[in-house]
């Protein structure tokens, strides 16, 4: 019998659709962590949270999408500001396990708000993408996973652009690499702190937006911080870098998982490059040898 090497290759476009959105999320976790080292648990929450203030915004106010998902990213950047004021800033200095727990205690939270104001019950955003099949060659690719991707790639470009040339992302950048060099350098780094976790929310929206286009949206969206969890892991916690290249990769694998053993199997091979890779490299692949382990 014929390999089928057309569903080989839809498989493959379609891995590359998620892990781009993987990667997306992946640049917002790893931002945070490398600007204030908190490893942020809650970022499949705050993703949750963009999306469900576009459909609140666009089903309860009757906004037209665009103006939706650009109010929604405003208010989940307002949003990730106040976490990081109230929640994380307090913290600092504490033990990483300490800091952690709090972000655990911050995704029930925002679960908990969710489901008291929209209820447990899936939703469907609104239609906003072209629904035109997408061919590339022979090969099928859905058009949601096509455009999100497309979307995914440009913000990243974007971000990686504003933050090497932008003043503030200097700033964030400085603040990264050496906290005191950045005070003695006159950086408002409390100010830095903010600002990651403000940009952090604001891409974790769009992810989130995406994400709920593609699948729909419930209070269950936080898992998707698991698979992103270990993108970041794998690629090591404070690399950009990594997070872009395992977020495509772990798209890919999860895909093929799921395409020839089943849906069941996606977090399991998942998890299983994760073991493989700490057992390797417990700093990740692109990751620096300081990093902190819970």
């Amino acid at each position: 019998m014929d390999f089928d090497w057309l569903f080989l290759a839809e498989i493959v476009l379609a891995g590359l659709g998620a892990g781009g959105l993987y990667a997306l999320t992946g640049l917002a976790f790893v931002m945070i962590y490398k600007a204030t080292r908190v490893v942020n648990l809650a970022i499949g929450e705050m993703l949750m949270i963009g999306a469900y203030l576009c459909f609140g915004l666009a089903t309860a106010m009757n906004m037209p999408m665009w103006l939706a998902i650009l109010v929604a990213v405003i208010g989940s950047g307002v949003a990730g500001a106040t976490l990081e004021r109230v929640a994380i800033r307090p913290m600092l200095g504490e033990s990483p396990i300490s800091v952690f727990m709090v972000t655990v205690g911050l995704a029930s939270i925002l679960v908990g708000v969710v489901e008291l104001i929209w209820t447990s019950e899936p939703r469907r955003l609104p239609e906003f993408m072209p629904s035109a099949p997408v061919m590339i060659g022979e090969a099928f690719v859905p058009p949601k996973v096509f455009y999100g991707f497309l979307v995914a790639a440009v913000l990243i470009g974007v971000a990686l652009a504003v933050f090497r040339f932008w003043r503030g992302g200097v700033a964030l950048r400085a603040t990264a690499s050496d906290q005191q060099a950045a005070y003695s350098m006159g950086i408002n780094v409390p100010k830095v702190f903010s600002l990651s976790w403000t940009v952090a929310a604001m891409i974790a929206a769009i992810a989130g937006v995406i994400v709920g286009a593609v699948g729909g949206i419930s209070s269950t969206m936080g898992v998707f911080g698991l698979s992103v969890l270990v993108v970041v892991i794998v690629g090591g916690l404070d690399s950009v870098l990594g997070a872009l290249v395992a977020g495509l990769f772990i798209g890919v694998v999860e895909s093929l998982a799921g395409g020839f053993l089943g849906g069941e199997f996606k977090l399991l091979a998942t998890f299983m490059i994760l073991i493989v890779v700490l057992l390797v490299r417990p700093y990740g692949l692109f990751g620096t040898h300081e990093i902190e382990r819970l």
